[in-house]
């Protein structure tokens, strides 16, 4: 993704340090340096330990970590503070008082045992640890740190909702539950927030099971991958997502050092298909999958808001069109629908109806349309089932993560620039994240909209995406049809995918 580098934020990692460079603060720096942020460590223990076994933890004293604090406070403050070692009541005290005047983002990873089964953390400091959760924004437990919290025995998945309502209950904001403990063929994370943090939701983010014994640092990575992504102003959502991403990513590169496991390889910016996670509100690990649009691009794609367009835009070469009408119901709506599908069929087009699904599978249109809010109450299941293609809308990185799950026949990505054709809070794409997202989910034929117009066609082509979406651009033109025209003409002058 685009980012600006001179406005690379500051992400702390308070944590301990790893002799073997295989996890701890090693392995944040790699993450939070993968994502474009800049690392600064306060340590609250020097680890001995290598890839077989942890040898000793040699934690500092409240002092010691004080004045790293203040060293840094003063001078290199924190956009996002990511803890994860807090070995003794020492290092909990330090932070405890650091927090008093710190008013940013808190990430919790809690390190308590080790990957060899060595407790990390002390029974003091154990006791005390719960005293920070109503400092903490997200917490990033694994099943076995869950149920120490919790004390509840986790038996299978489920389980997982109930005990992360405890958590929620004392305080913390956010809780993401980190699934590869869990002795499935996939790998499911569970996030959650409480109703008054900045989502109040659930999902599960829902991966095929990636097979590398080199796995030293997964929560450490994933941790910091977060903390990078939300200060760089993405949402909690989004960054979730994001780490998720990063955490396949670095899956996939870890290798081997040692006699043991070797670590995870953070590389850079996630950007492969294989590493988005699908994004549930259920646990479920069936998905559907929709039936394409054929070899031909989708092309100028006009979104209309009457039948009539259709016999006035078909004819000129337009082979993808979206009925969306916001201004009729009941009979009259129908009949609408229904004299659209009529047209459309007559030109071999593909006409997607936006929202109304209901309708669209009454009367056998070619396909649905649906925004990311109708997608909350639409059966896609029933979509799915009687046959229609089916197009999604998304804004970010959340959003991309739903729809995967859902498969569908082609994605949106909006807004491209600047629109007043529709009230939205995203900040436009852009060509490059618009490349970025075509690349990424390269599987998927993706549709741009927002803000085209016949100057911006070009750069828009030149991302190899399948289909241009245009509202105001023809239907608000001096000469609709001629626009339309010199439209298709410029766009047939690029390979579009």
């Amino acid at each position: 993704m685009n980012h600006s580098i001179k406005d690379k934020p500051i992400v702390w990692s308070v944590a301990g340090s790893d002799c073997s460079g295989l996890a701890g603060q090693v392995a944040d720096i790699r993450a939070i340096e993968a994502l474009g942020a800049h690392p600064c460590m306060i340590t609250t223990a020097v680890t001995a330990q290598n890839s077989r076994k942890v040898l000793a933890i040699n934690p500092l004293n409240e002092e010691q970590i004080r004045s790293q604090f203040n060293a840094l406070k003063e001078d290199l403050p924190a956009s996002v503070i990511k803890v994860g070692l807090l070995p003794t009541l020492d290092a909990i005290n330090a932070l405890k008082d650091f927090l008093k005047e710190y008013h940013g983002k808190l990430i919790v990873d809690p390190v308590m045992i080790s990957s060899s089964g060595a407790q990390l953390m002390d029974q003091a400091a154990q006791e005390a640890f719960k005293t920070l959760f109503d400092k903490i924004d997200l917490l990033t437990p694994n099943i076995p740190e869950l149920e120490l919290l919790t004390q509840r025995k986790i038996k299978k998945l489920q389980d997982i909702e109930f005990a992360v309502d405890d958590i929620l209950s004392a305080g913390v904001k956010a809780v993401l539950v980190k699934g590869g403990h869990a002795n499935e063929d996939f790998c499911a994370d569970y996030f959650c927030s409480d109703a008054v943090s900045e989502v109040s939701e659930s999902f599960w983010l829902i991966n095929d099971r990636l097979h590398n014994d080199n796995t030293r640092g997964t929560g450490c990575v994933l941790a910091a991958s977060i903390a990078s992504a939300w200060s760089l102003n993405y949402s909690l959502k989004d960054a979730v997502v994001i780490g998720k991403m990063q955490i396949n990513q670095a899956i996939e590169n870890g290798y081997r050092i040692g006699k043991g496991k070797g670590p995870l390889k953070p590389l850079s910016w996630p950007a492969k298909q294989d590493y988005m996670p699908r994004l549930t509100k259920n646990l479920h690990t069936e998905f559907y999958n929709f039936p394409n649009c054929g070899e031909e691009p989708l092309g100028l794609y006009p979104v209309v808001d009457r039948a009539q367009w259709l016999e006035r835009l078909l004819p000129l070469g337009v082979t993808t069109i979206q009925l969306r009408v916001k201004d009729l119901e009941g009979d009259e709506l129908e009949q609408e629908i229904v004299n659209a599908i009529s047209i459309a069929e007559k030109y071999s087009a593909r006409l997607f109806i936006n929202d109304y699904w209901q309708i669209a599978i009454k009367h056998q249109a070619y396909g649905v349309h649906l925004g990311q809010e109708d997608s909350d109450d639409a059966d896609i299941a029933a979509i799915a089932k009687a046959g229609l293609r089916l197009g999604v809308s998304t804004h970010c990185y959340y959003e991309v993560a739903r729809a995967h799950a859902i498969q569908p026949s082609y994605l949106a990505c909006g807004p491209v620039y600047h629109t007043d054709s529709k009230q939205m809070p995203w900040i436009p794409h852009g060509v490059e994240n618009l490349s970025y997202w075509k690349s990424t989910m390269s599987e998927y034929p993706w549709v741009a909209i927002g803000g085209i117009d016949m100057q911006k066609i070009t750069e828009v082509a030149h991302t190899g995406v399948s289909g241009i979406a245009m509202i105001s651009a023809i239907t608000h033109a001096e000469q609709p049809e001629l626009a339309a025209q010199q439209m298709i003409e410029l766009i047939n002058k690029h390979t579009l995918q």
